[in-house]
């Protein structure tokens, strides 16, 4: 009896035992949920379903957008920043490319210029001739910056605006610069016909902007109109840091000109004169009886440079020159483009007036010719008729095509006689 009953005490305790331990199971279960949710939800659980829940979800998609959109600011801004770089980084590499040119002879002079010097024996003193190039400007025209890396040789090229009046002309130049080898050359398109017809014949082409004042003007304007629209257009060219031979028209290519070309100056261009003092100059006395003794006055004589067919480089003083002129010529719609070109770049500072400070190199006359040297003095000439010039400039006759004609055919073609039917000047002689 008494070991039943302790079997009995036993198993009740157990059983006591086992509800305790489930009791305490269930509390520490219930506690880890309590903490659960009160983790997940701090404000209750009940808030879930609540408006003020709502909001705050509201709240926080509002905040996440402004700060998307703050984000977004701050990644436009690096990008300028960015961008600012680049164009920081392209200028320092250009000045680094022209720190390296050791043999360019305007970089030397450039840098003797940060020097005290002393003058030097007599005869051993030589002035600076030639000026810096001036740092690219792409965004001028980046249309047109595309189309010069492409053609451009050494940054340097042959350039000429054509309209449809000159289109028979215009074959003739671009068939003899094809054929002299030259490919860093581009006609600046005055109308849309030229366009077609250049790319019809291979012929690198820029057509303005439609809506362009000057594309207008190069569409309807006479031949002095359309002469005067290049110191407009060469400006984009040499912002954009290219050398130009601007050319005429009415030009025969027999050589290539860039073999002949000395590049020291801001101005390399073709002479109007025909002999070495009207090309070059000389000392021109003016004699006036009434003065007595002092009758006899010296004056300085030169011919004009021709404003058809000069080397331009891109420097501070060359894209003055073109402002200057293209300013006057805006003011004296009558005045000669030519006669402006020269007295921008000869005359000389005085009261009331600032001088151009350009540097200028005349054209071998005999290389670089105008149609007065070729038909006054050299078709004549057994010796000099024996030469080939660089280029024949039919500047000086009004029958242009039929002489640019006779030029290839005396200088291409070997007919001596090619030239003997024309006059001298403009007027034929029965």
């Amino acid at each position: 009896m008494i070991g039943g009953r302790r079997e009995g005490g036993l198993m009740r305790k157990a059983s006591q035992s086992v509800v305790k331990s489930r009791i305490l199971i269930a509390v520490a279960i219930g506690i880890s949920i309590g903490c659960l949710f009160a983790f997940l939800y701090p404000h209750g659980f009940l808030s879930f379903y609540s408006p003020a829940f709502h909001s705050q979800v509201l709240s926080s998609k509002c905040e996440s957008s402004h700060r998307l959109n703050e984000l977004k600011a701050e990644y436009a801004a690096e990008l300028e920043k960015n961008e600012e770089l680049r164009q920081q980084v392209k200028e320092l590499t250009e000045k680094v490319r022209l720190a390296e040119q050791k043999k360019d002879h305007a970089q030397k002079q450039v840098e003797a210029l940060g020097k005290w010097r002393k003058a030097g024996p007599s005869g051993t003193v030589k002035g600076l001739r030639t000026n810096p190039t001036v740092i690219p400007d792409e965004p001028v025209n980046p249309r047109l910056a595309v189309i010069l890396e492409a053609v451009a040789v050494g940054r340097e090229l042959i350039v000429a605006l054509a309209n449809w009046k000159v289109k028979e002309s215009l074959e003739i130049w671009f068939t003899n610069i094809k054929r002299v080898g030259i490919t860093n050359y581009l006609v600046v398109a005055l109308d849309d016909k030229i366009t077609e017809f250049c790319k019809s014949n291979n012929v690198p082409v820029f057509t303005r902007d439609a809506n362009d004042g000057i594309a207008s003007i190069g569409r309807t304007g006479n031949n002095h109109a359309v002469s005067g629209l290049k110191f407009h257009i060469l400006r984009e060219f040499l912002q954009l840091g290219y050398s130009v031979l601007l050319s005429d028209i009415d030009i025969v290519y027999l050589q290539n000109p860039f073999d002949y070309l000395y590049r020291d100056s801001d101005v390399e261009s073709m002479t109007d004169g025909h002999d070495n003092m009207t090309a070059y100059g000389f000392d021109d006395v003016f004699d006036e009886p009434a003065m007595g003794w002092a009758r006899y006055a010296h004056t300085m004589r030169i011919w004009v440079f021709n404003s058809g067919f000069f080397y331009i480089r891109p420097t501070i003083p060359s894209i003055e020159l073109l402002d200057r002129v293209a300013g006057r010529l805006a003011k004296e719609p009558k005045s000669w483009d030519q006669a402006v070109f020269n007295e921008e770049l000869f005359f000389p500072s005085h009261l009331g007036y600032e001088g151009l400070h350009a540097a200028r190199r005349t054209m071998d006359f005999y290389l670089f010719m105008n149609s007065k040297v070729l038909f006054k003095t050299v078709r004549k000439d057994d010796r000099l008729s024996k030469l080939k010039p660089v280029i024949v400039h039919v500047n000086y006759h009004p029958n242009k095509l039929q002489r640019m004609k006779a030029v290839m055919e005396f200088y291409v073609d070997g007919n001596r006689d090619a030239l003997k039917p024309f006059p001298d000047g403009s007027e034929w002689e029965w």
